[in-house]
């Protein structure tokens, strides 16, 4: 079936500054670890999975990566805002599960773990210092880094990648959420499009 989603994002990990998951390197999470923990949270302007409108729906994205992305062994879990219709959260459950195909289609294969979709409020607000959250789960503020014009710091042409081109910086707040426990760190922010006809190439970063 055909979809297409397209708006923001913005995510947090527990990779130092800068990480290098997008480069498919081994991440560098807190004390030496070689283990990435994140969530990102979408808030979709536009989207549609046939007829089902999925126009001003919230869902947040979490990720356990083990080691670098490419090989595998991933963890993830999706929450859907609990402003969606039960057909809403159906359709981004099944986009993201890879099971409408596009880019998630892909990197199902990568996924050993798939913890489920549970419904909580989820929230986004953009602007200079962006932030998501999920109802007892999640909040965390992203900050960007900037060159020196002042002008957010950018990552483009990533092997992983929500978008082709992102800014970059750093993250406070706290996550809980699929026992995926981190402090966040770094940050990504950018605006997204996915969709069925989706280029060959992977994309797919949290």
């Amino acid at each position: 079936m055909a979809w297409r989603i397209s708006g923001t994002y913005v995510a947090s990990c527990s990779c130092s500054l800068i990480c290098p998951c997008p480069v498919d390197g081994p991440p560098t999470g807190p004390g030496g670890s070689t283990e990435c923990r994140g969530v990102a949270v979408f808030h979709i302007a536009q989207g549609s999975l046939d007829d089902a409108d999925l126009s001003g729906v919230n869902f947040a994205f979490y990720n356990f990566w083990p080691a670098n992305l490419s090989a595998g062994n991933w963890k993830v879990g999706v929450v859907v805002d609990e402003g969606a219709s039960d057909e809403q959260a159906q359709a981004v459950e099944r986009i993201l599960s890879g099971q409408e195909g596009g880019v998630f289609g892909e990197l199902a294969g990568l996924i050993t773990e798939y913890v489920g979709m549970e419904r909580a409020s989820v929230s986004f607000s953009d602007g200079e210092t962006p932030s998501g959250g999920v109802a007892g789960k999640s909040e965390f503020r992203f900050e960007p880094a900037r060159g020196v014009d002042g002008s957010p710091t950018t990552v483009k042409n990533a092997a992983f990648g929500f978008a082709p081109e992102y800014r970059v910086g750093k993250t406070s707040g706290r996550s809980n959420g699929f026992g995926m426990t981190f402090e966040p760190a770094y940050g990504e922010h950018a605006d997204f499009e996915f969709s069925s006809e989706a280029p060959a190439e992977v994309r797919g970063r949290a």
